[in-house]
């Protein structure tokens, strides 16, 4: 039997930890940090528009919560849920999973509804992505340097040396150029490298552990911006 924790338990947990913290974002005090920087001070974006998307994260994530809950408690013909709080009903969700893991397709759609709600809370909280690196070599430059951003469901070569034999590519003459692949060219990522499918799939379906303030898996690694509509040439198309 697999020792690997319930993604879903995962998510939910990260979940019922953060979400109180949206409300401190939400109406900080007057000894809180200065508007503008997320829970662990880093900036963010001006204090109006972050407050709208806060509210917003607020209600996507209670009106989620209560649906995924009426849901499961429904395929599982269980009585409907009592009134109670977001973390209320996290708590009770969590005491659920047994019984949800012998359905699953049930299983599957709480994941993913416990992974997006709390990946929103954590944007909405400034958290940083963290890439979880992945095996094989880089197909351009031959450097073990390819790391997945779950989030972006990305792959992404982060040496700042890598360059292709496409004259085009814009790894030629922009420093900042990453090569990289969208989820839906793994599979010939994968074959262009004898990579594992498998690995990288996993790597974007894990928990986001930097929104746990900790990273296993990405510790040592960089956090680096993707620059949109930058992709490896000849392999991701």
């Amino acid at each position: 039997m697999s020792n690997r924790p319930d993604p879903a338990a995962v998510w939910l947990g990260v979940l019922l930890r953060q979400f109180p913290e949206l409300h401190q974002e939400l109406a900080p005090s007057r000894g809180a940090r200065p508007p503008g920087t997320g829970h662990s001070g880093r900036p963010t974006a001006p204090g109006a528009p972050i407050r709208l998307f806060v509210s917003d994260t607020i209600r996507d994530i209670t009106d989620g919560v209560v649906e995924l809950e009426e849901a499961v408690r429904e395929k599982l013909r269980l009585p409907r849920p009592p009134r109670g709080t977001v973390e209320q009903r996290l708590a009770r969700l969590i005491g659920l999973l047994d019984q949800v893991a012998a359905h699953p397709v049930l299983a599957e759609h709480v994941r993913g509804e416990a992974r997006r709600m709390a990946r929103r809370c954590s944007l909405a909280l400034g958290d940083t992505e963290s890439p979880v690196r992945v095996g094989g070599r880089c197909p351009h430059c031959d450097s073990v340097s390819l790391r997945v951003f779950p989030h972006r469901e990305t792959a992404l070569c982060v040496n700042p040396g890598c360059r292709c034999a496409d004259t085009e590519c814009g790894c030629l003459t922009d420093v900042a150029h990453r090569h990289s692949w969208p989820r839906a060219a793994w599979h010939r990522l994968a074959e262009a490298t004898n990579g594992d499918l498998s690995e990288l799939t996993a790597a974007q379906e894990a928990p986001d552990h930097s929104a746990e303030g900790t990273s296993r898996s990405a510790r040592g690694t960089e956090r680096l911006p993707l620059a949109p509509g930058r992709s490896a040439r000849g392999v991701s198309r």
